[in-house]
């Protein structure tokens, strides 16, 4: 004796045993490849670009998303011997988008620099400790200086000290 229960937006069905126990007579609806939802990979059966695709990273959205579709269009629909070569005007654009907005598109020499200066922190403090610093012979900052950090003059500095 199974039923049905409803409760807001949720349908719990109980079955008994033997309802459990039977073979489900449930027919399975083949996926439709034209469906726009259902996630394709990057290239549709069409073969068109799916710009829905995770594998984009959200590149196709943005404020550069316009310069990516350009680009990404232009090399994949491309004919030429060397595939995209005729695109360099559109990836152009694209990076020079990428360069005004460095929070949301890091360059990799920016990636490289923040890891490299995590890494270098914690041995500079290590080398430190361990007696290898510079020595001052090595150090270029003078001893002395008589450039003060305000407007004035080296002389007006002198004569104010």
């Amino acid at each position: 004796m199974s039923y049905c229960k409803e409760e807001g937006k949720d349908r719990i069905i109980f079955v008994t045993k033997e309802d459990h126990e039977t073979p489900s007579n449930a027919e399975l609806v083949a996926d439709d490849p034209d469906d726009p939802y259902e996630e394709q990979g990057l290239i549709l059966p069409n073969g068109d670009i799916n710009w829905n695709c995770p594998c984009l990273g959200g590149m196709a959205s943005g404020p550069c998303g316009s310069q990516f579709k350009e680009a990404f269009s232009c090399f994949h629909y491309s004919k030429e011997e060397v595939k995209g070569s005729e695109c360099i005007d559109h990836f152009r654009n694209m990076q020079e988008c990428m360069q005004r907005y460095p929070e949301l598109y890091p360059q990799e020499e920016d990636k490289e620099r923040s890891s490299q200066a995590e890494s270098n922190t914690g041995s500079a403090s290590a080398a430190l400790t361990e007696g290898s610093a510079l020595s001052p012979e090595s150090d270029s900052t003078p001893a002395t200086s008589n450039v003060s950090s305000d407007s004035a003059s080296p002389t007006e500095s002198q004569t104010a000290s």
